[in-house]
């Protein structure tokens, strides 16, 4: 059943007519079906997309996908990864495809688009209070025996809110919670002290709409974060489920849940977890980590823990949006016509990489060119010689942060390595 939803909703997207709503697709595409464009298998130099055009390299997101994949069976991991990073159903049936328990969630509107596209197993790494949203959980658990739902709790207030939502729902089956432990003082959500958390628990043991499954936090925010500090707060969080263990919390449950990781400390939890003693029943060791579908050329590329684990092979950089020189005043100065539209800029500035000539179509590396600034739709440029740029030139630029990279784009080309175009990827921002 899910399975097929999936391919429905998959089928829906390709099914989807090509407008004026998608930047950078060929003007000439307009009225065909996205399916049948990808069919073309255009050219994305040569066959009539406009720019700025953000494209996703086929060969980088088949390795990653396929990376992360082997990490986490090699470790023993259960893998939920974050879904906020793309909210692309078409990447999403790919992870699970590669392995993935399920897909994690940070807010309602996304958990909506994942049950549209039948996902069946939803981590939603948040504290779950909003009326509504519990009273849409409330129907989905109760028309679909197989959807497994697990979200935070870090507040007492929390639990009431979100017991008497379910009860006024008329809820018929609870809602899987595991209580947050938070990353330290300063951090962002999460209970602050395992005394609280016990308190969490006698609460939700209270009520019949919840039931505790288990234990979770993030812990890239550990303030003034090192190995050694992360560490400690991963095992803080174990010896929290341990705890509640040994004290008959977690009685009748087929799996004990305990989750972490983002994609800058991964192979810390995969290290701790390893530690997990035998509990009442088995532990589903759930790591979160999204970032790595795309990857990146700045923030990501430079914590990702592959740096610091070789061995285990290194993920591959998957974006890169295509600008063109439009404008070149002086010759220490051009313009792109891409700008904050277009392009993740919040913890770096694009990195200008290869130049692919507007005369011949010849490449050549990105030399003596630097984005220095972004406006609405500019990326300012400063160049070292005055042949460096022309304008009609493409500048191909490496991003960093893909979650904001992502939800610029609504229809994202998927190409291979000489330019052909072999599918458009749908996100849902």
């Amino acid at each position: 059943m899910a399975g097929e939803r999936l391919a429905q909703g998959l089928k829906e997207l390709a099914d989807e007519r090509v407008d004026h709503r998608f930047k950078a697709l060929p003007p000439d595409a307009e009225g065909r079906t996205v399916g049948r464009l990808a069919a073309e298998r255009r050219n994305l130099f040569r066959d009539g997309f406009t720019t700025p055009v953000l494209a996703l390299s086929a060969e980088s997101v088949a390795h990653n996908l396929a990376l992360m994949e082997t990490y986490a069976a090699r470790h023993g991991l259960a893998f939920a990864p974050h879904g906020k990073t793309c909210m692309a159903p078409q990447l999403f049936a790919r992870q699970l495809e590669h392995g993935a328990w399920g897909i994690t969630a940070a807010v309602p509107h996304q958990a909506r688009v994942y049950r549209h596209y039948g996902i069946q197993r939803i981590f939603l790494a948040n504290e779950l209070v909003d009326a509504a949203a519990l009273r849409w959980l409330a129907g989905e658990l109760a028309a679909d025996p197989g959807f497994r739902f697990v979200c935070y709790v870090d507040s007492l207030r929390g639990i009431e809110l979100m017991d008497t939502a379910l009860r006024e729902a008329g809820a018929t089956r609870p809602v899987d919670v595991v209580v947050e432990l938070g990353a330290g003082e300063g951090a962002r959500t999460g209970v602050r002290t395992e005394t609280e958390c016990l308190e969490l628990a006698d609460a939700i043991a209270g009520v019949d709409t919840l039931r505790l499954v288990g234990v979770a936090g993030y812990e890239g925010e550990v303030p003034d974060a090192t190995p050694e500090r992360v560490s400690a707060w991963l095992r803080r969080l174990v010896a929290l489920a341990v705890a509640f263990d040994t004290a008959g919390r977690f009685a009748d449950l087929d799996q004990i849940v305990i989750s972490a990781g983002g994609s800058a400390w991964f192979d810390a939890v995969a290290e701790v977890f390893a530690e997990i003693p035998e509990l009442t029943a088995p532990p589903l060791k759930l790591l979160r980590s999204g970032a790595y579908v795309s990857h990146d050329d700045g923030h990501y590329r430079n914590v990702t823990p592959f740096q610091r684990i070789p061995e285990e092979g290194a993920l591959q950089p998957a974006f890169r949006l295509w600008a063109q020189v439009v404008s070149r005043p002086t010759p220490e100065q051009a313009f792109l016509n891409a700008g904050k539209r277009d392009a993740a800029y919040d913890l770096h500035l694009p990195q200008a990489q290869v130049v692919r000539s507007g005369r011949d179509g010849t490449l050549r590396p990105a030399d003596g060119v630097t984005v220095t600034g972004l406006s609405d739709q500019h990326a300012w440029v400063r160049t070292e010689r005055a042949g460096d740029l022309e304008v009609g030139d493409w500048v191909g630029l490496g991003l960093s942060h893909p979650c904001t990279s992502f939800d610029k784009w609504q229809l994202i080309p998927l190409v291979e390595q000489d330019g052909t175009v072999t599918e458009f990827i749908r996100t849902f921002f």
